[in-house]
């Protein structure tokens, strides 16, 4: 065999690498990473002591590696991206976790089987209505304290809220239902050919007794006119978690009191209460006060305020651990309509975000002594201008500023999407206000919007109150958005108006504000004539209003 041949064969069998070797291989891996010649490069890269144009391309393309915002990351940063991924994944799944939790907490029930078909029409599309009930159900509160049960057997609604949510969710007003209230209600809530005109007086408390929270409803919608969109029952034991989930509530006293029936004793002053306490707190009626329930009602509406205040003093919605354990307990002890998921309450809860705690009003309704029954209550006149004041989402006080009175453009959000643009749109304005130039000024705030607006006469004073629209069938969809002109206008559907929609403004009547899908960008005109404040119920001047930004102790 040749020399050749001998370093041909030399050159074919595969050299084990040696520890020196492995070494030195490990460092030119990590020169080039970090774009710095190795031993070789250098000497490729140098002639007479020069850069080669090879070696300079071969810098730029590390350099560029290295500080080229679309260049390959480090594998240090590449691991970090991919951590932070990881987290974010576990945080959504431990998310979609979360709300399951909380949705299989809750018991439902079906509206539509145990409240029929038979009830009332929203008047103003957009605003909500919940029902709030506190069940005295002993059950599930770990304790006998408060008895086994009640005197008649099964549980009481004592506490009785009817939330209203204004259409465009810039106020929000929670209702106080007295208990001992004396109203008509249906006979046999199980049957629901019975109703409030056809049934009997009885005390507001025994509707859930006799039929759960269907009953409660039935009961309200009959005697109001006022459709429930949904309802919450909280008994006993989810009371006392959420305030231990919030950390505790501030009250106020203005005396000692002791009540053994509440299970409470505390001394006058401000305090800080656990679940417990304030379950005894809102419950205690005997020793404080006049020992009323009215007494207690608003005692009730202080902590309310308080919790309202503790929840954005907290940042309780931006905090995913509390807000969780807050919710979480809410649910456990929680029954709500069907509808009511957790996906709705959170869609509630963002539309909600922006009221501040003085656009928060707590109002008891108006009542006076049962005549049959001194230890009982019947609603006043002045009731009637409250559930009107809900129906219609109209401010509760007369003199309260509304966007529209102050010349503002503001705009409502109807609860489904508008499908007819304003310039596809006539519309006929009929003053029924007294209010002269009421109808010219209208017209011209909807034609800056895109709308073809004109006079339509008028009509006597009183002939309608508020806004009403009036529309044929075929024309709904346009009336919904001529709706959105007018906050607490009421649709009505109506065969004999031909051709324009029209717009009756009676006294009480808003001034219009602005579509979501107007046209143009011309703010609209000065409005200074205004009805509003003429169709003002003066029963409800005697109502008392709190808001949730009181000072607890006032």
């Amino acid at each position: 065999m040749s020399g050749w041949e001998n370093e041909a064969s030399r050159a074919s069998v595969p050299e084990f690498p040696t520890r020196r070797s492995m070494r030195e291989a490990a460092e030119r891996r990590s020169q080039r990473r970090a774009g710095e010649p190795g031993p070789d490069t250098a000497v490729m890269a140098m002639r007479d002591g020069h850069p080669t144009r090879r070696s300079l391309k071969v810098q730029q393309r590390h350099s560029a590696r290295r500080s080229a915002p679309g260049g390959r990351p480090p594998r240090g940063w590449r691991r970090t991206r991919w951590a932070i991924a990881a987290v974010l994944v576990t945080g959504l799944l431990g998310l979609g976790v979360a709300y399951a939790n909380l949705s299989g907490n809750i018991d439902t029930i079906d509206l539509l089987d145990s409240i029929g078909t038979d009830r009332p029409t929203a008047a103003v599309e957009g605003q909500l209505n919940i029902l709030v009930m506190g069940s005295d159900t002993r059950q599930g509160i770990g304790t006998t304290e408060y008895g086994s049960d009640t005197v008649e057997g099964g549980a009481h609604s004592d506490t009785n809220l009817l939330v209203h949510l204004s259409s465009d969710r810039s106020r929000a007003m929670v209702v106080s239902i007295p208990r001992d209230s004396m109203v008509p209600a249906p006979e046999d809530c199980n049957d629901l050919s019975s109703t409030v005109d056809n049934g009997v007086v009885r005390q507001w408390n025994m509707n859930f007794n006799q039929g759960g929270a269907p009953c409660v409803i039935r009961t309200l919608e009959g005697n109001t006119d006022i459709r429930i969109d949904h309802f919450i029952v909280i008994d006993f034991a989810g009371f006392t978690r959420m305030v231990d989930a919030l950390g505790g509530i501030e009250v106020c006293l203005p005396q000692d009191v002791s009540d053994p029936d509440a299970q409470f004793e505390l001394a006058a002053g401000r305090h800080v209460l656990d679940g417990k306490q304030a379950l005894g707190y809102v419950r205690v009626r005997k020793e404080i006060g006049d020992g009323s329930d009215l007494g207690r009602i608003g005692r009730q509406q202080a902590f309310m305020s308080s919790v309202a205040q503790k929840a954005t003093s907290t940042s309780l919605l931006l905090r995913p651990d509390r807000l969780y354990s807050f919710l979480d307990a809410a649910t456990e002890s929680m029954t709500t309509d069907s509808e009511l998921s957790t996906t709705e309450l959170a869609r509630i809860a963002n539309s909600v975000r922006s009221i501040g705690l003085s656009k928060v009003e707590f109002v008891t309704v108006p009542t006076e002594v049962y005549p049959e029954d001194p230890n009982r209550v019947q609603w006043t006149e002045e009731a009637n201008a409250l559930w009107e004041a809900i129906r219609y989402d109209r401010p509760l006080s007369a003199d309260e500023p509304t966007p529209s009175a102050t010349g503002s453009a503001s705009m409502t959000t109807p609860s489904e999407p508008l499908t007819v643009s304003p310039d596809q749109i006539s519309v006929s304005i009929v003053n029924a206000s007294g209010v002269s130039g009421l109808s010219a000024q209208t017209a011209r705030a909807l034609a800056v919007q895109g709308f073809v607006s004109m006079l339509g006469g008028n009509l006597p004073v009183g002939e309608v109150t508020g806004t009403v629209i009036r529309h044929s069938s075929e024309n709904a969809e346009a009336a919904r958005t001529v709706q959105a002109a007018f906050p607490g206008s009421e649709l009505v559907e109506d065969e004999t108006v031909v051709g324009p929609v029209v717009v009756q403004m009676g006294p009480g009547a808003m001034n219009p504000v602005e579509v979501p899908n107007r046209l143009g960008f011309e703010p609209l005109p000065p409005m200074p004539a205004t009805a509003e404040n003429l169709g003002a119920s003066t029963a409800t001047s005697g109502i008392s209003v709190r808001t949730a930004d009181e000072d607890i102790c006032s």
